[in-house]
């Protein structure tokens, strides 16, 4: 391994670090200027290059910048006296692997540069995970895969299609990707959320207006069925459609023919509708929220996307895609995830599904102190009572995730256990799930939750058991006839 190199007119500085680091059997290099180190670049490199940030004759963001440009994987860390806002700034600016204010704990300044060894090593032995396109989908995980065979077989059908599942699970990917698969690739995807745009201005976005058709019409105006001519509607959240212009959906669905409002002449629809929602269709209908005879005619083809939770195993690949992505938006280096700090992700139930894990990468690519994220990386309300998340799971080396070892003084642990943990995550969920369904005035709360709690649990059950019936009904301590009518009853044999 190559030397660290320590750059810093101050004597002291290098010698404690010299010393700190020989006991972890690093070797050294150190240097009193800017000049010298840059002459020494000319010839060889570091491992990781430890830099103060102002120095006589030259400044450490001066190297920082000539390193970024002749050596950009090596990890940089820039040490100040100067703890203040614009050197923090103009460092991570720069590149910088890290921001080391003075004075500093010796230990943590060696933890912090075994870090960036670590970082430079990986990097030495990486494959270049860019891409050069961006793919329309990712997912290894059986059901993704399930998905991909179904659009698969959809590329030559205009049939409607409806697609449903969690919000965040990504519902709008599938149906551009439907559409881009079909004949009508060249014509127009357009996409409405129904339930974003206001009951009484809905009627005009679907099917435009003619000119003084109401106060503030001064010309006429084409809806999104004139739009998507040719081509695809994307009808987002349609359980969420007042029911008098389920009405007015279905006529166009059935005579493919639709009125401008305030017009006279019927125009012709020829679009493909595709329709999603994460509501419960069925529960809808029987309680004459959502018409039977609509339901039927988007229910052709039914997609289901699963919640990222029943797909963890996506959960890296998904975040390594997402830390790409926005590094390539933001202009940076790509950020990695730690193995552990993998684990950890795959182990939370991620109730915002996909886009909450985007945000997040989002997030890391902005906030994460260095090139490598660990656990401790993450933002503190990823999950309930994160104080004690740490000390009640352990994760081995190879990224599987254990319960922490009892204390060393042999007493019971005073952290909950790792189930403890997932059931407060757990009953969290539920009850910001429960929140929204009061916030939007829902009917049947009740009703609708156990609903969908009992094909959380039976679905997850015959995943498990790969579709034996009895085995499941023995694993959840119900009858054989309880679980066969609770899947007849739920719509699971589908």
């Amino acid at each position: 391994m190559k030397p660290i190199w320590i750059v810093d007119d101050d004597q002291s500085i290098r010698w404690v670090l010299e010393k700190a680091l020989a006991r972890e059997n690093f070797t050294t290099r150190s240097f009193s200027g800017v000049r010298d180190a840059l002459a020494a670049l000319e010839g060889e490199s570091p491992q990781v290059l430890v830099s103060d940030i102002r120095m006589p004759g030259g400044s450490g963001l001066e190297l920082l910048q000539t390193v970024r440009d002749r050596l950009p994987g090596l990890p940089v860390i820039i040490m100040t006296a100067f703890s203040d806002l614009d050197s923090a700034v103009a460092a991570f600016q720069g590149g910088a692997f890290e921001y080391l204010a003075k004075p500093f704990d010796v230990d943590k300044a060696v933890e912090l540069i075994r870090r960036a060894v670590d970082e430079s090593m990986r990097g030495e032995a990486a494959v270049d995970e860019r891409v050069t396109e961006t793919p329309e989908m990712l997912g290894q995980a059986p059901a993704m895969q399930d998905m991909f065979r179904a659009i698969g077989r959809l590329s030559h059908s205009a049939a409607t299609v409806l697609i449903t599942g969690e919000s965040g699970t990504g519902k709008e990917l599938v149906a551009r990707a439907l559409h881009r698969h079909s004949p009508r690739a060249n014509g127009p995807f357009i996409a409405l959320n129904t339930a974003a745009i206001p009951k009484d201005l809905l009627e005009s976005e679907l099917f435009g207006h003619e000119r003084g058709a109401f106060t503030g019409a001064q010309a006429m105006r084409q809806g999104r069925f004139e739009q998507a001519e040719n081509g695809t509607l994307f009808l987002d959240e349609i359980g969420d459609m007042p029911f008098d212009l389920q009405t007015r959906l279905l006529r166009v669905l059935s005579d493919g023919q639709f009125y401008r409002v305030g017009g006279h002449n019927p125009l012709k629809a020829n679009v493909r509708v595709i329709a999603a929602t994460h509501q419960n269709l069925d529960a809808r209908v029987r309680q004459g929220l959502f018409r039977e005879d609509l339901y039927h005619r988007l229910n052709v083809i039914r997609l289901r996307l699963p919640a990222l939770r029943e797909r963890s195993e996506d959960i890296p690949l998904l975040a390594r895609h997402f830390l790409q992505k926005s590094a390539r938006d933001l202009g940076v280096e790509p950020k990695r995830v730690s193995d552990a700090a993998l684990a950890y992700l795959a182990s939370l139930p991620f109730p915002g599904n996909v886009r909450q894990l985007e945000n997040l990468c989002n997030w890391l690519t902005v906030m994460a102190p260095a090139q490598v994220i660990e656990q401790k990386d993450l933002p503190p309300d990823l999950t309930p009572r994160q104080d004690y998340a740490a000390e009640a799971i352990a994760v081995s080396s190879d990224g599987a995730v254990a319960p922490a070892p009892a204390a060393q003084n042999g007493a019971a642990a005073s952290a909950p256990s790792v189930a403890g943990v997932a059931a407060s995550v757990w009953e969290n969920g539920l009850r910001t799930e429960v929140a929204r369904l009061l916030r939007e005035n829902s009917a049947d709360v009740m009703d609708e939750l156990a609903r969908r709690f009992e094909a959380a649990v039976i679905r997850e059950a015959l995943d498990f058991t790969r579709g034996r019936k009895v085995e499941a009904a023995e694993r959840l301590g119900i009858g054989r006839n309880t679980i066969t009518r609770k899947i007849q009853e739920l719509h699971l044999d589908a």
